[in-house]
C-alpha cells in the first residue's frame, strides 16, 4: 500500500476511453448547496460569480469536463443520494472548490443517473474521485479521506494544471506526511511524534499518528477474507476489529464505526474496553468536526451506559 492514509489509486493512465462520448450543449450548472440542475452555478464570495461547481451529465461531459478541462482542472466527484460516504466527502469538496474561487471547479455526476460514465471511468465504488487535467484524467481516489490529506492532493491536481499554489505548509508535518505517503512508517511514526514533543495538541500529527498505527495493523491482511471471517465470526473481536480497520481505508468509516459499537454492546469487561480504545484510535483518523465521528461518539456513549 503506498499511501496508507487514502484508498490506493486506481487509476491507470488511458485506462479510461473519453472519446467514446460525443459532444452536446452543456445545461446550466448547479451551486453548491444542492439546488437543482438549471440554477447558476455556485458564486464566489468576491470573485466576480466565478463556476466552482457544476452538476455534470452523459450529455454535457464533454463540455463541461473536457473542455473545460483544458484550461482548468477539473475534479470529477463521482457519488450518489443513497451513499453515506459520499455525504461526507461531497460537502468538503464542494467548500474546497468556492474556496478556490475558480482555480479548479467541481462537476459532480450521479451515477445511478448515468451509468454510462460511471462504467467509462470504471467506478466500482463510491465516492469516487478523478481529477481532468487537458482532457486526460490525471489521478483518482476512492474513499473518505481527511481533509488535509485531500488539500494536498488538490494541490497536486492544481500543479499538474499548470496553477502556481502558495502555501504555508509547516515543513516538519509535509516530512512527516511525505514518509507515510511512501509507507516509511518508522519515519513517519517518528516524524510526527516529534511534532507531538513540540505542540501535544497538534490534531493534523495525532491523526498522522493514528494513522500509522492503522497501517502497521492492516499490513499484510487480505481485505476480502479479513471482512469474510468478521462476517462469519461475529464474535470474534479481533476478526472485528482488523474489519474495522479495513473498511476504514476503504472510505466505509461509518460501517466501521456502528460494526465496534455493535461489538461494545455485545462484550464486557477487557474485550470491550480493548474494542472502545479501538474504536476511538479510529475517531482520531478522521478528526473530531467529522459528523459521522459525533453520531458514533454518541452510539458509543449509549452503548457503554
Amino acid at each position: 500500500m503506498s499511501d496508507p492514509r487514502i484508498t490506493p489509486s486506481i487509476f491507470t493512465r488511458g485506462a479510461v476511453d473519453l472519446g467514446a462520448l460525443r459532444s452536446a450543449a452543456p445545461t446550466p450548472a448547479r451551486p453548491a448547496t444542492g439546488a437543482p440542475a438549471g440554477t447558476p452555478a455556485a458564486p464566489v464570495p468576491g470573485g466576480g460569480g466565478a463556476v466552482t461547481v457544476i452538476d455534470v451529465t452523459e450529455a454535457t461531459f464533454q463540455s463541461e469536463v473536457l473542455e473545460r478541462s483544458l484550461t482548468t482542472p477539473v475534479v470529477v466527484d463521482f457519488w450518489a443520494e443513497w451513499c453515506q460516504p459520499c455525504k461526507q466527502l461531497s460537502p468538503v469538496l464542494e467548500r474546497l472548490a468556492i474556496e478556490g474561487g475558480g482555480a479548479w471547479v467541481l462537476a459532480k455526476i450521479d451515477v445511478d443517473a448515468n451509468p454510462r460514465l460511471a462504467q467509462m471511468f470504471r467506478v466500482q465504488g463510491i465516492p469516487m474521485v478523478y481529477a481532468v487535467v487537458g482532457g486526460q484524467p490525471v489521478d483518482a481516489f476512492s474513499g473518505v479521506v481527511p481533509e488535509a490529506q485531500l488539500r494536498q492532493w488538490l494541490d497536486a491536481v492544481l500543479k499538474a494544471g499548470g496553477v502556481e499554489v502558495s502555501t504555508s505548509e509547516d515543513p516538519r508535518m509535509a516530512e512527516a506526511d511525505d514518509a507515510l505517503m511512501v509507507g516509511d512508517l518508522d519515519a513517519a511514526e517518528q516524524a510526527y511524534r516529534k511534532i507531538l514533543a513540540e505542540a501535544p495538541a497538534d490534531k493534523a500529527a495525532e491523526a498522522g499518528l493514528a494513522h500509522v498505527t492503522l497501517a502497521r495493523r492492516v499490513s499484510g491482511a487480505d481485505p476480502g477474507s479479513a471482512l469474510a471471517a468478521a462476517e462469519a465470526n461475529p464474535d470474534d473481536v479481533d476478526a472485528q476489529l482488523l474489519a474495522a480497520d479495513i473498511e476504514v481505508l476503504s472510505g466505509q468509516a461509518e460501517q466501521a464505526y456502528a460494526r465496534l459499537v455493535a461489538v461494545v454492546r455485545r462484550t464486557a469487561g477487557d474485550e470491550r474496553e480493548r474494542t472502545r480504545q479501538h474504536l476511538v484510535s479510529l475517531f482520531t483518523i478522521a478528526g473530531p468536526d467529522d459528523p459521522a465521528v459525533a453520531g458514533a461518539r454518541r452510539a458509543l456513549a449509549s452503548a457503554l451506559f
